[in-house]
């Protein structure tokens, strides 16, 4: 999936573009960086509230290619920033994480969603 196709199934806004071959394959929800870290698949979309810099440091880390921030949260420009740096892509969606996650695991048919 791509990220625009990742946009468009929880009603989100592309804050800052994930590159051109970034696929994305499953997702993973969740607020505590940790188990980001540890559990997450490669090439998931994190799906979260947590709208800081320490969130892409830890997509760099997972492999994590896109950010779904949730609740329309704002993105404060220095996560902008670095995620433009990392390559991360940053989505925003006013849709609730369970709403979110839920639109992003039929819109992967098949994909894994943990």
């Amino acid at each position: 999936m791509t990220q625009d196709a990742l946009a468009a199934a929880c009603s989100g806004q592309i804050l800052v573009p994930a590159p051109a071959d970034a696929e994305i394959a499953a997702g993973y929800a969740s607020d505590m960086l940790s188990d980001v870290m540890a559990n997450a698949p490669d090439a998931a979309a994190l799906i979260t509230i947590q709208n800081h810099v320490n969130t892409i440091a830890v997509c760099t880390l997972a492999n994590i290619r896109v950010v779904v921030v949730c609740h329309g949260r704002p993105i404060p420009e220095d996560m902008r920033k670095a995620a433009a740096a990392e390559g991360v892509g940053i989505i925003s969606t006013d849709l609730s994480q369970f709403e979110a996650s839920c639109a992003i695991g039929k819109a992967l048919e098949g994909g894994a969603c943990a």
